[in-house]
């Protein structure tokens, strides 16, 4: 319509061009001089420009011609005249006025500068020459926005009002109207499934208790072509091979507040799959290519099982070398026994190598700190497996925010290929001085200095000091992960560090440890670790008159100052597929510490810890943890109460006072343990409507857990009186610092126990 109205315009606008030529026919002459009449805002200037004609030039009817067309064609000019006054050649211009101002009135849902945005590239702006069109354009551009939030009744009134100077002034006024939300949808043709649980699939939903947050009760397009393949996956899922989509059809109440769906199909056959074949050049044995099908011999047939498959074959040959395997899936179908047999014809193209490893992105980190990572070497035959494990492993470093490789065959060559590794930095540097909170701590000063990838190195270092409630620490940190070409890491610490659980009423004593040590790490695997470290510490005790007795007993005996020699050994496994967003893998750790008896203090914790993550959707991870902990003095000595095991709280048992769990002295604090038990399961899933922000994350959580001291109890504990509790957790990574937040119910809460429902930590807690 708006090209037809555009043609009409363009041949009246000839027309008259046509007539003015004609009416004034121009007999030859040579022009001595030039006037323009008419302007009003133009420069002479711009007119002279776009003239075809100068001074000295001979002027005839074609050349009068021209000059008219050139003049109309820069869009300046509504009507143009070429007269003679002796040898005078006389332009007589009518300007188009020029846009003064655009203003919207009744607008809403949109902002007014982003829509002149919109309308400025569309060229219809403040200042331009007015073009009817390109508002008659502008209101369609401006309706149509509304039509995407559902406004189908939105109404548009433009006013032009002519200014002084030639100028215009447009406004749009806006009836913006109502929502329209879909009342009703409807799937006809089926059979075989209930219509109800049909539309229980689909992301467009009739109003509901959460619309009003969700807005999937207001009809989108683009969701309305997703829904329609969730159907088709639906049904191809489970057989029906011959499953159509007849039509769609979308229609709006008179008053335009109200839309109707109606998807019609056709279920056809359910096929059930009566063999699978492989062909062409497998290149390896079948019976390892077979075992990746998803699919068997009297399985109900499926498009997810069978592209799997086929993915998995290809993906099988490419950890070989054959980069640009291909493997289609031709079925050979029986409609009257409803069956399909398919057979899976293999091309694994020519073995490649790899040329070259391209790293780009990188603007900081050097070369070496990501290509230390790859597995995938330059000349090695090109694997799947080694490049997904290089993936993993750069973002496993938290270097990163994004890490993505891909492979290009190399031109002119048939068995070349270049990976190219892309990664997006992450700031891995931060200095601050700032405030901390926690319902532990309560307020936290803090301060803090730490690169993680110090001059693009990888190397970490850090100097942080916080004062809290609880604890007061000041402390430095390097670490050097790659010490050794093959991986070997150094590590050096030196810390001094108060813990005040006393001003809690947690526990009565007051310890102040200053240490320093040294921690080396092996790898002994692709994801396994040894690592090992040797830390001298000095502790200082400060017991109260309240205090239990083996507190007082320890101090009496061994003094309020101690030295202590600390060995540590320690085993780890990592296979998470992230360290930020964790979705899949294990995370296993094996340790212990003993003290060296050749200072003060005797003892020896020994520890497992176990995190797994299982994807359950696209979008929910079980996430489920275990932690083991057993710890005793030997050379006749105890284990130093400032030693001891606690539980409670963020981090152990959510929805218990911090470090609260255990036996308690006479007086109702907790004293501690040497053995410790904890279990966690959780369920992980993103904030709604956040997508796929790896920032914030949602959870529910059941954990259970305690600590025992057998050479000290109160009479009720026992072994079997472990500690329940449930509830539900926020995290967000903030621009302040980590936030965590939970919000946790103890389960058959017993007498003397302290609960906590809600807890948090904000910024960093040291």
């Amino acid at each position: 319509m708006l090209m037809a109205r555009r043609a009409v315009m363009l041949l009246l606008a000839l027309g008259a061009l046509t007539r003015t030529v004609t009416a004034s026919a121009i007999e030859s002459f040579e022009v001595r001089d030039i006037r323009v009449d008419g302007i009003q805002r133009i420069e002479a200037g711009t007119v002279f420009n776009y003239l075809t004609v100068r001074v000295g030039d001979t002027m005839d009817d074609q050349r009068a011609r021209d000059a008219i067309k050139a003049l109309y064609a820069t869009g300046f000019f509504r009507d143009v005249r070429i007269e003679r006054e002796g040898s005078v050649l006389v332009v007589t211009i009518e300007e188009r006025p020029a846009v003064a101002s655009i203003e919207f009135t009744g607008m809403k849902d949109f902002k007014a500068d982003e829509v002149k945005k919109g309308l400025r590239d569309a060229g219809l702006a403040e200042g331009r020459t007015f073009d009817r069109s390109m508002v008659e354009q502008a209101e369609q551009e401006v309706k149509r926005q509304y039509l995407t939030r559902g406004k189908y009744g939105a109404q548009i009134t433009t006013t032009i009002t002519p200014l002084e100077r030639n100028r215009v002034a447009i406004s749009f006024a806006i009836d913006e109207g109502q929502v329209a939300l879909i009342r009703r949808i409807s799937i006809v043709g089926t059979h075989d499934f209930k219509e109800s649980d049909l539309v229980g699939l689909l992301a467009l939903q009739t109003p509901g208790a959460m619309s009003w947050y969700t807005k999937n009760d207001q009809y989108s397009r683009q969701k309305l072509g997703a829904d329609i393949e969730t159907l088709r996956s639906y049904y191809m899922n489970r057989g029906y091979l011959d499953f159509t989509i007849e039509s769609t059809q979308v229609s709006i109440s008179p008053d335009k507040r109200d839309v109707f769906i109606t998807i019609a199909i056709t279920e056809g056959n359910r096929y059930t799959v009566s063999a699978i074949k492989l062909g062409g050049d497998l290149m390896l044995a079948s019976d390892d290519l077979m075992a990746l099908v998803k699919l068997k011999p009297g399985d109900a047939f499926s498009r997810e099982k069978l592209n799997d498959s086929t993915k998995a074959i290809a993906d099988r040959l490419g950890n070989d070398g054959y980069a640009f395997a291909n493997v289609n899936a031709v079925p050979e179908v029986d409609k009257e026994q409803r069956t399909v047999n398919f057979t899976m014809m293999v091309d694994p193209g020519r073995r490649n190598y790899v040329r070259r490893i391209n790293v780009v992105g990188n603007r900081s980190t050097r070369d070496g700190v990501i290509r230390r990572e790859l597995r995938q070497l330059e000349g090695g035959f090109f694997d799947n497996q080694k490049i997904a494990r290089s993936k993993q492993r750069l973002e496993l470093t938290q270097f990163f925010s994004e890490v993505d490789t891909d492979t290009e065959q190399v031109a002119g060559t048939t068995d070349q290929v270049d990976v190219n590794v892309k990664v997006k930095e992450r700031a891995t540097g931060s200095i601050s001085a700032g405030l901390g909170y926690s319902s532990t701590e309560k307020v936290v000063l803090q301060a803090r200095v730490s690169q993680q990838n110090v001059l693009g190195t990888g190397n970490s270092m850090s100097v942080q000091a916080a004062r809290g409630t609880l604890n007061k620490t000041v402390s430095l940190s390097f670490t050097d992960p790659y010490w050794t070409a093959d991986g070997v890491s150094l590590g050096y610490d030196v810390y001094d560090r108060t813990y005040d659980p006393h001003a809690l009423r947690i526990q009565n004593y007051t310890s102040h440890t200053l240490g320093a040590g040294m921690r080396f790490g092996f790898p002994i695997s692709e994801r396994d670790r040894i690592n090992v470290g040797l830390a001298v510490e000095n502790t200082r005790l400060d017991l109260y008159g309240n205090s239990p007795l083996i507190y007082a007993a320890y101090v009496n005996e061994y003094g309020t100052s101690t030295y202590a020699l600390i060995s540590s050994v320690g085993w780890a496994r990592d296979s998470r597929d992230s360290a930020v967003w964790p979705t899949d893998g294990t995370v296993r750790r094996l340790g212990g510490e003993v003290s060296v008896p050749v200072l003060d203090v005797k003892y020896y914790k020994m520890g497992y810890s176990q995190t797994s993550y299982y994807p359950l959707s696209r979008n929910v991870t079980l996430k489920l943890g275990g932690e083991l902990g057993y710890g005793d003095g030997y050379a006749g000595q105890p284990l130093p109460f400032f030693k001891a095991y606690t539980a409670g709280g963020i981090g152990s048992v959510r929805g218990y006072f911090t470090n609260s769990l255990g036996p308690l002295d006479a007086n109702g604090f907790p004293i501690g343990g040497s053995r410790k038990m904890l279990a966690n399961a959780e369920t992980l899933f993103p904030f709604p409507g956040l997508g796929q922000d790896r920032s914030v994350r949602l959870g529910t959580f059941i954990d259970a857990g305690q600590v025992w001291n057998p050479n000290y109890t109160d009479g009720s504990l026992g072994y079997l009186r472990i500690r329940y509790s449930a509830g539900g957790t926020f995290s967000w990574l903030s621009p302040v610092g980590p936030l965590q937040l939970s919000l946790g119910y103890p389960i058959a809460k017993r007498q003397g126990d302290r609960a906590q429902h809600f807890q948090f930590t904000l910024g960093t807690v040291f």
